[in-house]
């Protein structure tokens, strides 16, 4: 099992298992000994992770941080544990105290679930006051496992994660300033923008006039940026199982008249916006050319159908249906992608037969 299954078992035990644990000992024993294994620690063998090291302070002697990781006899990363069900926020002056007294460069602050990770970038030996890399192993993203490879043993380079470590703190806060500033944008951030852009002076109410277009304009352009990914991942999408549909077509001896691929294209299009209610495979098509028209169809029936296409020369149309799916509506579309304005009338269609068929079923 490589390292990215390994991490991702552990995340899928948490659910099953958490309400099961009722103590901090039972938490380190489900989650962070089997994430320590996952990085290719032994945690049988005392001189690599050793349990209950003793950190001492000044003011206190007989500290015990729950778990140090060493490397050639030197420990690198110290590991306090809480149980799962606790706020990390409350404790990670604990860790702290302990950084402070110990020659390791990395400390993590976990509950088994979340898990902050600290170095000391800002005073030497002082560890900071914010983590510089935090994940949820429940819900960890393809680039977060990327960067908890870097803490393997078989692959621990201190320079290199002390280097990932600077980009992670800087990338982290700006990402952080940008945030919070869509939302709600300072005056700076405002006037940053109405610099570029207004030719007079900035008076108090223009500042107010450019806070409010900044978070208008943002907003617009995150909006724009998903759907056209959105857009853009349907459209491979369709590509892919136009060239699958268009092999099944040809190989069709029983299938006397084949869809041309305009209409290929536009069941691939209305398939894929169905999707986001149905399974892929709940929508067909048939071809009706002695009645002019391509049928999509739900369940493969044509009780059920979703939508028409009609193309007559220059001419192209897209057929709806009432709430009762008995009244046709036809609309004139200058493409393709004019489908994609249709989508809601698709989606009413599914969401109308999937009840039906609940209701003839009870």
């Amino acid at each position: 099992m490589d390292f990215k299954d390994s991490i991702k078992q552990i995340g899928d035990k948490i659910a099953k298992q958490k309400d099961n644990i009722f103590t901090e000992e039972a938490t380190k024993m489900a989650f962070i000994l089997p994430f320590l294994q996952s990085l290719g620690y032994d945690i049988f063998d005392t001189t690599e992770v050793i349990p209950e090291y003793i950190c001492d302070i000044p003011t206190k002697k007989g500290e015990k941080i729950d778990y140090a990781i060493f490397k050639d006899g030197q420990p690198m990363i110290l590991i306090e544990c809480k149980h799962w069900a606790q706020n990390l926020d409350l404790h990670d002056g604990q860790l702290l105290r302990y950084f402070t007294v110990s020659k390791a460069r990395f400390g993590i602050l976990t509950n088994g679930i979340n898990y902050r990770f600290y170095t000391d970038l800002v005073s030497p030996n002082v560890m900071d006051e914010k983590p510089f890399f935090e994940i949820k192993i429940d819900d960890l993203k393809e680039q977060q496992i990327e960067k908890l490879k870097e803490f393997q043993k078989s692959t621990f380079n201190l320079d290199d994660i002390i280097q990932t470590a600077n980009e992670l703190k800087y990338t982290n806060e700006l990402r952080q300033i940008i945030e919070n500033n869509v939302q709600e944008p300072t005056d700076d951030f405002a006037k940053f923008f109405a610099k570029i852009v207004y030719p007079s002076h900035i008076t108090s109410k223009i500042l107010e006039q450019f806070k409010g277009l900044v978070k208008k304009t943002f907003s617009q352009y995150i909006n724009d940026e998903i759907n056209e990914r959105l857009k853009s991942a349907l459209r491979k999408q369709e590509q892919d199982e136009k060239l699958k549909i268009s092999e099944e077509a040809q190989t069709n001896e029983n299938n006397e008249i084949k869809p041309t691929d305009e209409e290929i294209e536009f069941f691939l299009i209305v398939k894929a916006i169905c999707r986001m209610k149905v399974e892929g495979k709940k929508i067909t098509y048939r071809e009706a050319r002695g009645h002019q028209y391509f049928s999509v169809l739900f369940e493969d029936s044509q009780r059920n159908p979703i939508c028409r296409f009609y193309s007559i020369g220059n001419k192209k149309q897209v057929g709806i249906f009432d709430t009762e799916k008995k009244a046709e509506t036809k609309i004139d579309i200058i493409s393709l992608d004019d489908v994609y304005k249709l989508s809601e009338y698709f989606l009413n269609a599914i969401e109308f037969y999937s009840k039906s068929s609940i209701n003839s079923v009870q």
